[in-house]
């Protein structure tokens, strides 16, 4: 499977329902907002969520737990374990966000382009290969993953807790690229 309809360039993603009016926000939706990690500017994503306040800032607090942990597995491996999930759910506009993110932490741009122009199944070295295939068995429907998988990522060195955290990064992507495709789309 070749990922050529996915992208590294930023892509703008639209609201099947009209976001909450920042100038009409209730007091419970402006305090959710201020928990995104972004302080440049809020999404229309952002927005869309923002209507149930409390579930958007219960799924951001789970996100940051996440994603931006300071210990435990390395940020440019989450984004690699996000970035697999978009491809297998067919999230373009996450797998775009995820790319940047893993090529701007690891300087690995020649992986993303290997991936978008073959797929996920290009040799990698040793531990990029279990991630991705760990990541893609999670990411299925039904999931296929098997102790092989655990084995493989043990045998290049992560640890228990880097297990967890890269199952974590998969699995939060498996929500919210549905979650994003219900409530709008990428272009």
């Amino acid at each position: 499977m070749t990922m050529s309809n996915f992208k590294v360039k930023t892509l703008t993603w639209s609201p099947y329902l009209p976001p909450v009016d920042l100038e009409k926000a209730t007091a419970e939706q402006l305090s959710a907002i201020k928990v995104t990690p972004s302080n440049t500017k809020v999404s229309s994503y952002v927005l869309t969520l923002a209507h149930d306040p409390e579930s958007y800032e219960t799924r951001t607090d789970l996100f940051n737990a996440i994603m931006y942990l300071k210990d435990g597995l390395g940020r440019d491996e989450r984004e690699m374990g996000s970035l697999v999930a978009s491809c297998v759910n067919g999230c373009a506009f996450c797998a775009s966000t995820h790319a940047r993110r893993y090529v701007e932490l690891s300087g690995r741009a020649d992986v993303v382009e290997r991936i978008y122009r073959f797929g996920l199944h290009q040799p990698e070295d040793d531990r990029l290969r279990a991630i991705i295939d760990f990541c893609q068995a999670l990411s299925t429907t039904p999931p296929t993953n098997d102790p092989k998988h655990v084995q493989a990522l043990r045998r290049v060195g992560l640890s228990d807790t880097d297990i967890i955290d890269l199952a974590h990064a998969a699995a939060i992507f498996g929500w919210a690229n549905r979650l994003m495709h219900t409530l709008g789309h990428s272009k």
